[in-house]
């Protein structure tokens, strides 16, 4: 006996909740926009609850470009309210000077907005008919393997945000219509949706027809080419963790990369990219920064920037870090494991006879983690005279990127320690002493791992 239609889609949606793993009691919030596509989602998602124990709620977006806006989030109102599910309306500002157009816009304060729901996962109503669309929309904007992907039915969330789930991607747009004409369900119209001058509307009206009138099967064809295209990517992210794995892990040995190919060199820099959640770097730029990696003296630091990432060398010594790192803040230590240090992380070991005196640090009246100050000096050998802080960093090939957010750590005022640098040697501990050795774990969070400088 064949699947009723309606029951097939369902079922669909079911095959893609189970593949993600969706656990009893996670949360699950479906973004609704009122259209035809995300109500048909958040009715099968509430059928599908019960089986899979997962709590539900909606979230509606107002981008306040349509005089309907209030008319949209008042119908997914009445419905949630109708259904016992609870939801969330956000009202957005729009770029409309964004560089890639008020699509693009729109759909980064859309996503901004979802990403602020307390869920586990997002549920998006994208369907087959959207990923012919996207694939499209990506080739003919010069996109990458990993854009030529397009939609994946499921995206796992990273970085504290939350996965993406795509329940309805293998489904019809024509088939979603049908199941939510015999549920008798309603809807509204985005009248946008018609205006040609947004490029996925031209290709919706225009340029899919085309391809469907010489190729009756274009829509699903494209889709599978982007599951393909999907495939492709997997594997290449597969090489680049042998090839992280192959340079020493994070941080990268400078020399075992420069010793890949340029192909995998920026392969295994977009995959650590792509870990972080960064958007990725032209091709022009990341080859440009991988030109000066490879034409720099290993001795030279650098610090090449990618975006909102920059790509940092320093001796033999490759990791990303934010271009743009918080500002370390003055602060306490009262024997802490770890202190925050900006986007770093300053560690304190206990030790015998290495690092800081732990009876010299116990007479001092107030230990401070804070910055640098101008013309300090540092006595680092007890034969020694105090020496300019810049020369010490100049020996130690400190680069001068890192050099502005050394962290120091205060004993009533003296500087006893210096990330990077070492030990002051008033605060030294003796052989077989009790002591504490800090260690500054510098924010190379591409892989989990952290260069340390103690």
């Amino acid at each position: 006996m064949s699947v009723p239609p309606h029951d097939a889609l369902l079922e669909s949606a079911a095959a893609v909740l189970a593949a993600a793993g969706l656990a009893a009691h996670g949360r699950v919030c479906c973004a609704l926009s009122g259209g035809v596509d995300s109500v048909v989602l958040l009715e099968v998602l509430r059928r599908l609850q019960a089986r899979f124990g997962f709590r539900l709620s909606a979230a509606h977006v107002d981008h306040g470009l349509s005089p309907s806006a209030g008319v949209w989030a008042q119908a997914c109102e009445r419905r949630c309210a109708q259904a016992g599910i609870p939801l969330q309306v956000f009202r957005v500002a729009i770029d409309r000077n964004h560089a890639d157009g008020l699509e693009a816009a729109a759909r980064v304060a859309r996503l901004g907005a979802l990403e602020e729901v307390a869920c586990d996962w997002l549920a998006f109503a994208h369907h087959q008919d959207d990923q012919a669309e996207t694939l499209l929309f990506r080739l003919l904007r010069g996109s990458g393997v990993r854009g030529a992907a397009a939609m994946r039915p499921i995206a796992p969330g990273a970085g504290g945000r939350p996965g993406r789930l795509r329940p309805l991607l293998g489904v019809r747009r024509a088939q979603i219509l049908a199941w939510a004409q015999a549920q008798g369900l309603d809807w509204v119209e985005d009248e946008s949706n018609a205006e040609l001058r947004f490029t996925r509307n031209a290709i919706r009206h225009r340029l899919l027809p085309v391809a469907q009138d010489l190729f009756p099967t274009a829509v699903p064809v494209l889709a599978r080419a982007a599951a393909h295209f999907a495939a492709a990517d997997a594997l290449l992210g597969e090489l680049a963790a042998l090839d992280v794995a192959s340079c020493g892990g994070v941080p990268l040995q400078r020399a075992a990369l420069l010793a890949l190919s340029p192909q995998r060199q920026a392969n295994l820099l977009r995959w650590l990219l792509l870990r972080e959640g960064a958007q990725m770097p032209s091709a022009a730029r990341l080859g440009e920064a991988l030109h000066q990696l490879r034409a720099c003296d290993l001795a030279h630091p650098l610090r090449l920037a990618l975006g909102a990432w920059a790509c940092c060398a320093y001796r033999d010594r490759v990791w990303l870090e934010p271009a743009a790192p918080s500002a370390p803040l003055a602060q306490r230590w009262c024997g802490e494991q770890a202190l925050r240090w900006g986007e770093d992380e300053v560690c304190f070991a206990a030790t015998i006879g290495v690092g800081l005196d732990r009876v010299r640090l116990a007479q001092a009246a107030e230990l401070v983690l804070a910055p640098r100050v101008a013309g300090m000096r540092l006595r680092l050998h007890p034969e020694r005279p105090r020496r300019a802080l810049r020369k010490l960093c100049q020996e130690a090939g400190l680069p001068d990127w890192l050099r502005d957010r050394l962290p120091v750590l205060w004993a009533d005022g003296e500087p006893a320690w210096v990330g990077g640098i070492g030990v002051a040697a008033a605060f030294a501990a003796a052989p077989a002493e009790p002591a504490v050795l800090p260690c500054w774990q510098i924010a190379a969070r591409t892989a989990g791992a952290k260069p340390c400088a103690g």
